[in-house]
């Protein structure tokens, strides 16, 4: 078997966080058996003629062949690279543990039912999720000589340590899985779901319009307007790996999380994907070509689009 660690990847803190996580499984169950992203590929050393293509390549590769993901997500801006790979191994019928120290709950409005993330969909597909909401207990009596900033460190490195555990503790309480479902054929012919993105200033159904008026059957999301949250993302997971194309609005200042699980998901499914983004940033990193987008999200999909025109293009093709 093997396990795929998903983190955040940018920042030194939640790459040792997630190293700690797969040092622990791999201690468990062997390191070989655990796939660690950045650390596996070799992110800062690789040299590769396009390096971002070639890195999701590599992930991808390991991502088609896992039998569980362990996700690290934290706070209300979730990281669009792991939440498309957490949509990717829901569509493989790959379980899903999803590990979070955030104490906060979300809804959709403010009486609403209470979701452990801001998008309902990565509830939904979670097999399980290990929530460690609180700091460790205060040491009584207080250790002399140790600063408030030092007890508090240690209060959180206590509420870590009790995740990290629980983590793997949930990993290897897992079912034996002997098949994996099938992979849902797409038709071109089938409907094009269109995914809005909250960030875009205009109208949020331009897209859709421009599908319908264009004369196709279209499916929009149901999870931000059904009475249960839960089921209109299962409603919406279904949709996409049935559709024929996904076009996906992905702008703001990284692709919304649910847009990026479902970009995972249609390129599990085999479903053709679109990234609309009428207005690119870039980021940028030693040895690696320019980015528009998260370089899981860039190259999972088929075309980059930046107006309606091209849309309509594309979806002529």
């Amino acid at each position: 078997m093997t396990f795929y660690v998903a983190h955040r990847l940018f920042a030194a803190h939640d790459r040792a966080l997630a190293a700690d996580l797969a040092d622990r499984i791999g201690e468990r169950v062997g390191p070989a058996r655990v796939f660690l992203p950045f650390c596996d590929t070799d992110e800062e050393d690789l040299v590769a003629e396009v390096k971002g293509r070639r890195l999701f390549e590599l992930d991808r590769e390991r991502l088609g062949h896992l039998d569980a993901m362990i996700a690290i997500l934290h706070g209300p801006s979730l990281d669009d690279g792991v939440c498309m790979e957490i949509g990717y191994a829901a569509a493989s019928g790959a379980p899903v543990i999803v590990l979070s120290t955030d104490f906060q709950t979300y809804s959709m409005t403010g009486t609403g039912t209470h979701l452990e993330f801001p998008d309902p969909l990565l509830q939904h597909v979670a097999t399980r999720i290990v929530r460690v909401a609180k700091l460790g207990p205060p040491s009584l009596p207080a250790p002399p000589g140790k600063t408030r900033f030092q007890e508090f460190q240690a209060r959180n490195l206590a509420q870590t340590n009790t995740a990290l555990d629980a983590t793997v503790d949930a990993l290897l309480d897992l079912p034996d899985r002997t098949c994996r479902p099938e992979s849902t054929p797409t038709n071109i012919s089938s409907p094009v779901y269109v995914e809005a993105s909250p960030y875009t200033p205009q109208d949020r159904n331009h897209l859709a319009m421009t599908c319908v008026d264009a004369g196709h059957t279209v499916v929009v999301p149901q999870r931000f307007t059904a009475p249960d949250p839960l089921a209109g993302a299962s409603a919406d997971l279904a949709a996409v790996r049935s559709a024929g194309r996904l076009v996906a609005d992905v702008s703001g200042p990284e692709t919304p999380p649910g847009t990026a699980l479902l970009i995972g998901a249609a390129l599990a499914s085999g479903v053709q994907i679109a990234a609309f983004q009428p207005q690119s940033t870039f980021t940028h990193a030693h040895g690696r070509e320019p980015n528009w987008r998260n370089l899981m999200i860039q190259y999972a999909a088929d075309a980059h689009l930046t107006n309606e025109e091209a849309v309509l293009s594309w979806l002529a093709a």
